[in-house]
């Protein structure tokens, strides 16, 4: 199993923890201290080694910082875990805190005066981030201070630095060589007067390099920060030992390796000017430059953009990942429904569902711990099944499953909400908003140019008109073969990337009633071009293409509440999924496909 059950949430160590980091705080002349859960890549998942947050509270959300002051802590989160946040810190020390709704530099202001000093490990933390909070203190009378880290002084056991093996990425998976990306990019760089660019986005490096990695779980990428020249030379600070004889000889002549602690001094002799990317280099490697008296100046990190705009080959990869994948759902979603109500628990979904991935013979990791939340757990959003929390699915409950699976040709995702047995109309009535909206967004045609702030309310008006919504973002970025959450572009109130051909999101809207019921509808869909329909007048617009093909579940669709088009919609849906996977089925699963892709009745 690469998922394991164990509990990793430790609420009754937080207290004496902090008691620790306070004294430190104390020796130290500081007020505060800012425990994010980063690294010093600034990737969204952490090496069990820095995962200082979940250490110091037992919070172990993908997302989130813990303030700690000498009489409050505050754990703050988004949407996604306000209620998980509950369960796994000890309240009486450390207070949960709505955020964004609540501004850490409005908190801050809240609980210090004038002259109060806080703390933060400057590796852990963006110049974006430190700016933000510092313009929000102006005023206050409180300082930030950069400082070492001052869990790493107290954490007596932490774990070693993952020491992954770095492997070759295909380049006919690719769509282009690692030569060429990097000719491309340092091109661009010459363009805009820049001598070279920091990387420091471990899946930046893996996309550029075509490499892949293994220092992180679930998520294929190397820990490595990497400094591309104008002339399209690159120096990676790496460690040696990941590196064996078949990866040189990819890297070539052009790749030049050196050891991590050699990366200070590379900054310091760089000349400039150097681009930075204020949201996502370490405010550490600000401080290089700037003592050796470096130019530097703020633009995106190279990569990014271009790895999200996948080429042909990726795109082509990524669809057969899919059917594979699909293939996969659907031989468990066929034993799943032969299961009877109160004989199976949710650990038991779990591992059915890897090992029915594994059994493609693909399988090199799951793109993410499976969430398969029943009852009052599927309201958690991001919920973890351990063998403490694991509950037998009841009758009348809604399941809500959350997976995907890391190949070699694609990343996958996909969250289907399923039945025990019969549930009741309000969670149907619930459940047909969250796919109407699902619906909605699959089918949109949109103008170039436009963002995901710009078309994220397509899925959420369905459930407006009923006064409901979900906490979190309709859509994330996902790699090929890399993060299942991958930027810049975002299907998002907050997004303001455009969106382009190539770039692959999700489409997840959901509803979460906290103790009773969750639901979440998830496919992941491509941005294409879109041809001008009869009669139009209006070119250079985008649609989505669909990547998942699992049917969504017919019993707990309300057809008298969706309009003839997206009945239709279902239907065709329905009947690509029969054509594309069924050939790839068991004898029993085609004939469960069978039955659940049969037409809707008529509303």
């Amino acid at each position: 199993m690469f998922q394991s059950f164990d509990e990793t949430a430790r609420p009754e160590q937080g207290p004496p923890r902090l008691a620790q980091l306070r004294a430190v705080m104390a020796a130290e002349g500081l007020s505060g201290y800012l425990v994010p859960r980063a690294d010093a890549f600034q990737g969204e998942y952490v090496a069990p080694c820095d995962d200082r947050l979940a250490w110091l509270t037992g919070f172990t959300g993908s997302a989130g910082f813990c303030a700690a002051l000498m009489e409050h802590a505050g754990v703050f989160v988004d949407g996604r875990y306000r209620t998980q946040v509950k369960t796994q810190v000890e309240t009486g020390h450390f207070t949960p805190v709505d955020w964004p709704d609540i501004r850490l530099a409005d908190w801050l202001g809240q609980h210090l005066g004038d002259g109060a000093i806080v703390g933060f490990d400057p590796w852990l933390y963006t110049p974006a981030q430190i700016e933000t909070i510092e313009t929000g203190l102006a005023g206050t009378g409180i300082a930030l201070r950069p400082c070492a880290n001052l869990v790493d002084q107290i954490w007596a056991d932490r774990p070693a630095a993952p020491m992954g093996a770095i492997r070759v990425y295909p380049e006919e998976l690719a769509g282009e060589s690692q030569g060429d990306k990097r000719r491309r990019l340092a091109a661009a760089l010459r363009n805009a007067g820049h001598a070279a660019a920091v990387i420091t986005l471990p899946d930046s490096i893996a996309w550029l390099l075509n490499i892949r990695g293994s220092d992180i779980p679930r998520n294929p990428v190397p820990h490595a920060f990497a400094v591309l020249h104008g002339d399209a030379h690159l120096t990676l600070y790496v460690e040696a030992a990941k590196l064996d004889q078949t990866v040189r000889d990819h890297l070539g002549d052009e790749v030049t390796i050196r050891p991590p602690n050699a990366f200070g001094p590379g900054l310091r002799s760089l000349g400039g000017p150097v681009r930075l990317d204020k949201a996502s280099v370490p405010l550490w490697v600000v401080a290089q430059l700037d003592e050796s008296n470096t130019e530097h100046v703020w633009g995106d990190d190279p990569c990014v953009l271009p790895k999200a705009r996948k080429t042909a080959a990726e795109i082509a990869a990524t669809r057969n990942a899919h059917l594979r994948d699909g293939a996969a759902v659907c031989e468990f979603l066929a034993w799943f429904d032969s299961q009877e109500p109160g004989t199976i628990t949710e650990i038991d979904v779990v591992t059915r569902l890897e090992q029915c991935r594994r059994d493609t013979g693909h399988l090199l990791d799951i793109s993410f711990d499976t969430i398969a939340g029943s009852g009052p757990h599927g309201a958690l959003a991001h919920y973890r099944v351990t063998h403490a929390s694991n509950r037998v699915l009841r009758a009348g409950d809604l399941l809500v499953l959350d997976g995907g699976g890391q190949y070699l040709d694609g990343t996958t995702d996909i969250t289907r909400t399923l039945p025990v047995g019969e549930v009741g109309d309000e969670e149907s009535a619930a459940f047909t908003r969250v796919l109407q909206g699902m619906i909605a967004m699959s089918r949109t045609r949109w103008p170039r140019g436009l963002a995901g702030r710009d078309l994220d309310a397509i899925a959420r008006h369905p459930l407006w008109l009923a006064d409901q919504d979900y906490a979190h973002g309709t859509g994330h970025g996902v790699g090929v073969h890399l993060c299942v959450h991958e930027g810049p572009q975002r299907l998002s109130r907050m997004s303001e990337v455009a969106l382009e051909p190539g770039m692959i999101v999700s489409n997840e809207p959901g509803y979460y009633r906290e103790g009773a019921f969750g639901i979440r509808i998830e496919n992941l869909l491509v941005v294409t071009e879109a041809e001008t329909l009869p009669g139009g007048d209006m070119a250079a617009k985008l649609c989505f293409e669909t990547l998942n093909f699992v049917p969504i579940d017919r019993r707990l669709i309300r057809s008298d509440m969706l309009s003839a088009p997206e009945r239709s919609w279902i239907d065709a849906y329905h009947a690509t999924c029969r054509d594309n996977i069924g050939p790839r089925l068991s004898q029993t699963a085609r004939l469960w496909l069978r039955d659940a892709t049969a037409p809707l009745p008529k509303g």
